[in-house]
């Protein structure tokens, strides 16, 4: 027979397992990872795909993620303040998303060896810390096919951010791509040295409306190029994200970048341990690059030449910057058949035949 001290003792076991079984188990904390962007969100270019791509990421793992974001972030000493404290705060995975970004993001990544950088457009790769980029220039030389099918003057322009390779690498592929339906066609260049700054951005496309161009090209973020251009009666291209909204009349094409399936992809295997350290460069086979509908007013022949092209160089058969190409001195970089190598490619430093002027030093 139990004795009342027994009893008490079962009840007090009793209680102590009934409040266990009360309390909930301890969450899992999500895991974070961080972005740093060079301008804005807004409602379109560069950052705004990109901030699309965070989003894709938010969707897709849910719960199980926690991102934060930084915008309007200036290359430089900045951006290392930045980067530096999105690693202390706990992001175990951050993405830092302009070329400029390249070494603050090499130097905090020697610092914070548990974390995982991935830098976009830049050249360096550490044990972690990787680079990812789109092959924009495939976009760009399709939007060169449309311009050179659409320009009366036979004159086009890019209103540019930086003379970098990648940007450079855009010029040239979009006059690679109009002289491939027009072999008399000049592109003239206007450096900005911003990659967002409407103002700069706007005075540089009038500039170049007045000296004749009647299409467009951007490497810059927002659209204020288009909207000149629609002002003008002029034709352009949206750049990083559809911007027909800005401009629907001037709006040809769009050359955009997809993100999220590669922010996706880069998180579940940085969670799974699974990532390993190099270098991802997508493009239109990858979808990392999609071409936006064109607009109504391109004619049948041009979109039956750009949907061609497009085929193959998803299809791998051709190579924007295939040979025989020119360089402005008439100097061959690339032989006929050949195709540029990507060390080559990825650093260069010259402008093709048939654009004007010389990249700033």
């Amino acid at each position: 027979m139990l004795n009342r001290r027994t009893l008490l003792a079962f009840a007090s076991i009793a209680a102590t397992l009934g409040l266990a079984a009360a309390v909930p188990a301890h969450a899992e904390e999500p895991f974070k990872v961080g972005f740093i962007y060079i301008g804005p969100v807004g409602d379109a270019g560069w950052t705004y795909a990109h901030d699309q791509g965070r989003l894709a990421l938010e969707k897709a793992l849910g719960a199980k993620i926690k991102t934060t974001y930084v915008e309007n972030v200036p290359e430089g000493a900045d951006s290392e303040r930045v980067i530096r404290k999105l690693a202390a705060d706990g992001n175990q995975l951050i993405f830092t998303t302009s070329f400029g970004y390249m070494n603050p993001t090499e130097k905090v990544a020697k610092a914070f060896p548990n974390v995982v950088f991935q830098h976009a457009t830049g050249f360096k790769t550490g044990k972690n810390m990787g680079v990812y980029e789109t092959r924009m220039y495939e976009g760009a030389y399709l939007l060169g096919v449309v311009a050179g099918k659409m320009t009366k003057s036979k004159s086009l322009g890019v209103v540019a951010s930086f003379p970098v390779p990648e940007v450079i690498r855009n010029i040239n592929a979009f006059t690679l791509g109009a002289q491939s339906v027009n072999p008399t066609i000049k592109t003239k260049v206007i450096w900005v040295n911003s990659w967002y700054d409407p103002a700069k951005e706007r005075q540089a496309a009038e500039t170049l409306i007045a000296q004749g161009v009647d299409v467009l090209n951007q490497n810059t973020d927002s659209p204020a190029t288009l909207q000149v251009a629609q002002e003008k009666g002029v034709y352009a291209f949206g750049w990083d994200s559809d911007m027909l909204k800005f401009a629907p009349k001037a709006h040809l094409t769009a050359s955009t970048n997809n993100w999220g399936g590669f922010y996706i992809d880069t998180t579940k295997a940085v969670m799974a341990k699974t990532w390993k350290t190099g270098e991802v460069r997508g493009g239109l086979q990858e979808g990392m690059v999609k071409m936006s509908p064109l607009n109504p007013v391109v004619p049948a022949e041009a979109a039956k030449i750009f949907e061609e092209k497009k085929a193959l160089i998803i299809s791998g058969k051709f190579h924007p910057f295939q040979g025989p190409i020119k360089d402005q001195s008439g100097a061959i970089k690339v032989a006929a058949g050949a195709v540029l190598p990507l060390k080559e490619l990825l650093s260069m430093n010259y402008y093709v035949q048939g654009v004007d002027g010389s990249i700033p030093k």
